[in-house]
């Protein structure tokens, strides 16, 4: 999995990214839990499917349409996992949730008011909101 901190800093790219790289740092947490005491990682940082849904996580909050003002996955109005990664970070941060009160006190109460964040609309420009391919503008068929 690599250095956590460089790879926040890979992420977070100066003081504008810091939610999302604690975000990421958030995930990286529980997934590291998760699959310690799931899958027998012991002496690897995460086995093969964590490490797939880990590197997942990164691209869709590197990525996020919101960027600076993302909220957390849970508030967000655009769901862009695919279903199955959906349901294995929900089971992941079912799990983890909890423990991270224990083990990253700080991490988890930054996720808590994170989470109490209402999410940004998004801005569409008046022809997606109206209907891009109105009748009116449609070639005649022959």
């Amino acid at each position: 999995m690599g250095d956590m901190t460089s790879l926040v800093e890979d992420i977070a790219g100066g003081p504008a990214h810091v939610r999302r790289a604690r975000e990421f740092k958030t995930m990286a947490i529980m997934l590291r839990m998760y699959c310690r005491a799931h899958h027998s990682a012991k002496d690897a940082p995460l086995c093969r499917d964590c490490m797939e849904l880990h590197n997942y996580a990164r691209r869709r909050i590197e990525r996020c349409v919101f960027g600076d003002d993302k909220p957390t996955c849970a508030n967000c109005t655009v769901h862009c996992y695919k279903a199955v990664m959906r349901e294995h970070v929900r089971q992941v941060m079912r799990w983890a949730g909890p423990r991270m009160l224990w083990r990253h006190p700080v991490l988890a109460i930054w996720h808590l008011i994170d989470g109490r964040r209402p999410a940004p609309l998004i801005h569409q420009p008046d022809s997606v909101r109206a209907g891009s391919c109105r009748s009116e503008e449609r070639l005649p068929t022959r």
